[in-house]
């Protein structure tokens, strides 16, 4: 078989076991609809009222889409990792010519095509519930390499929480202690106005917030103080060092996975 192949097989087997568990499909689309509907319907934006949700709809646009391509890679590659482990799973790959980076390739494809659906449908009903507006130009077409490139990025990260933790129970401990300040505090809802100053440089070493600022570029232009407002500028600024850290990630999570070659 050739390295396509190989990777294709593996991703259908992949997207099978996950369509086969229903509490996985269950977290991965209706977790984020919930937040979209408490924090989009019912507690309303109050823009210039000051506080939290203070920003127009669109504001936020970042903060709900950050919850899938941050969430669902972390806990699911890393559960995956930890269940192929705990059954040998990998000791059996490891007399096929799959690779760790073919292995780690095929379930980022999985997810790639599971978040860009969750992801359209997050962005469908905050559009829907909240009344936020797009603007309608070329630039809004980078929302599809942001949430392809941030999936990728977040299937590495998981990768390394996968291979340190001990069990999937660990896995989801550490993922969500990870997650959850993440994706408070890298200006998704919480813009760099309501922290200290003092923890505003280490809110640009996460990765998120390169995700949360370009998407923001894209769907809020008035919301980023980008140096250059148009598509190049947007992916100078934003896109480049996202795809860098990407690879990074990636780079990492394939070789942190328990040897298959």
């Amino acid at each position: 078989m050739s390295r396509i192949d190989r990777v294709r097989a593996e991703a259908t087997a992949s997207a099978r076991s996950f369509l086969r568990r229903k509490t996985a499909m269950f977290f991965t689309f209706f977790f984020p609809v919930i937040l979209v509907v408490i924090f989009g319907a019912l507690v309303r934006t109050r823009p210039g009222g000051g506080g939290l949700f203070a920003q127009p709809a669109a504001y936020y646009v970042p903060g709900y889409l950050g919850t899938v391509v941050l969430f669902t890679p972390l806990s699911r590659v890393g559960s995956e990792i930890a269940r192929h482990r705990d059954g040998n799973r990998f000791e059996k790959l490891a007399t096929t010519p799959l690779t760790r980076a073919d292995w780690l390739l095929a379930h980022t494809a999985v997810n790639v095509g599971v978040i860009g659906v969750a992801a359209a449908l997050i962005l469908a009903l905050t559009l829907l519930l909240t009344g936020a507006t797009l603007p309608l130009t070329p630039t809004l077409l980078l929302l599809v390499p942001f949430v392809v490139v941030a999936v990728v990025l977040f299937c590495g990260f998981g990768a390394v929480l996968g291979s340190l933790a001990d069990s999937q129970d660990g896995v989801i401990a550490a993922s969500n202690t990870i997650a959850l300040p993440l994706l408070f505090l890298s200006d998704t809802f919480v813009g760099p106005e309501l922290l200290p100053s003092w923890f505003l440089p280490a809110m640009n070493l996460s990765p998120l917030t390169y995700f949360a600022r370009g998407v923001r570029a894209v769907v809020y232009p008035a919301g980023v103080a980008a140096a250059d407002p148009s598509a190049l500028g947007i992916v100078a600024d934003y896109g480049v060092p996202l795809a860098a850290l990407a690879a990074l990630f990636f780079a990492a999570g394939a070789y942190a996975i328990p040897r298959t070659d």
